[in-house]
């Protein structure tokens, strides 16, 4: 069975897709980009609010960031690394999912420093929904 989730965003349904989809125990959450006040600040700033917008989508899909096996991390700075890998140790501690990053040229929006996707897998035994 497969759901879909949306957070409501304007790009949603603009560029037609879902903030996230669940089929079966695994939950696809898409690159996501810090909100409000975030949006102004550096990468780690970026990078933590992110995660907390994918922590939302996560729970909405009946998951949290521990389901998370995969995480991948745009920035448009690579020298915003150490910045990123803060926030992602931060919020993830001792999930350790398999990670990439990668430099891109820009994001939908200038402000944007950092983007970042992930895939979960859902621990047996949970709810399909939150």
């Amino acid at each position: 069975m497969r759901e879909n989730f949306s957070s409501g965003g304007p790009f949603e349904a603009e560029y037609g897709y879902s903030r996230a989809v669940r089929v079966g125990d695994q939950v696809w959450v898409s690159g996501s980009c810090a909100r409000g006040d975030a949006v102004d600040g550096d990468a780690y700033e970026q990078a933590a609010d992110a995660l907390r917008v994918i922590a939302g989508s996560l729970a909405e899909a009946g998951a949290s960031l521990a389901d998370v096996v995969r995480t991948v991390t745009y920035v448009t700075d690579i020298a915003d690394m150490a910045l990123v890998a803060r926030a992602h140790r931060e919020l993830f501690g001792e999930v350790l999912p398999a990670a990439t990053i990668v430099e891109v040229s820009a994001f939908a929006d200038a402000r944007y420093r950092v983007e970042i996707q992930v895939d979960a897998v859902v621990d047996e035994g949970k709810p399909t929904t939150a």
